[in-house]
């Protein structure tokens, strides 16, 4: 449902997005993407910076696996942590992008521990074409790591490092974005703890 994807990596320039559109469609489908996602989280804040900053730094790591990964990397939160619904993401933006919207919302409960769980267990079911969302869960990740190396913050990496297991094993599939994985087992190895800024 969220289009062929063992084909992810560098895309081709053949003229067609993943989207399946000539590049300026492709590119203005990003943009409402990015504006729908923005307006939907208004005045959240990711840490100490404005919530387009992990959105845009999601999206940036998501070009090389094309424009409808960049899309679902706008939205990949909306329905978690905002009003939006799924429903209103199909309308706006299609089966395909809802459908890894979805897939990427935390399951309900009480704690982290018992949203995650339920989480990684929906993640690790996902095969084909849903895998695309597989990809943007990992550039979310990896953005998540990246801020807490760069603002120094020890407890959210520690908490991302304790997770790091069971979240590869739920959605680590070989040869779908290995460059990711590579770059987020790196930054969270024992000896990559975070100074103090």
């Amino acid at each position: 449902m969220c289009g062929k994807v063992r084909t992810l990596g560098p895309q081709p320039s053949n003229g067609l997005g993943v989207l399946g559109q000539n590049p300026t469609m492709a590119t203005s489908e990003i943009s409402a993407a990015r504006t729908y996602a923005l307006s939907m989280h208004g005045a959240q804040m990711y840490g100490a910076h404005p919530y387009s900053h992990h959105l845009d730094a999601d999206a940036a790591t998501l070009a090389p696996y094309g424009p409808e990964a960049q899309v679902i990397g706008y939205l990949h939160d909306v329905v978690e942590d905002t009003g939006a619904t799924v429903v209103e993401v199909r309308s706006r933006f299609g089966d395909k992008v809802a459908a890894c919207v979805e897939l990427l919302t935390d399951e309900p409960g009480t704690n982290r521990k018992e949203r995650k769980s339920k989480t990684y267990a929906k993640l690790a079911k996902v095969t084909g074409s849903q895998e695309l969302a597989l990809v943007v869960k990992v550039a979310d990740r990896l953005s998540n790591v990246r801020a807490c190396v760069i603002d120094g913050n020890r407890d959210l990496w520690s908490l991302y490092h304790g997770e790091h297991a069971v979240f590869k094993a739920s959605a680590l599939r070989h040869g779908l974005c290995d460059e990711l994985w590579s770059e987020l087992d790196g930054l969270l190895r024992d000896d990559k703890l975070p100074t103090v800024v």
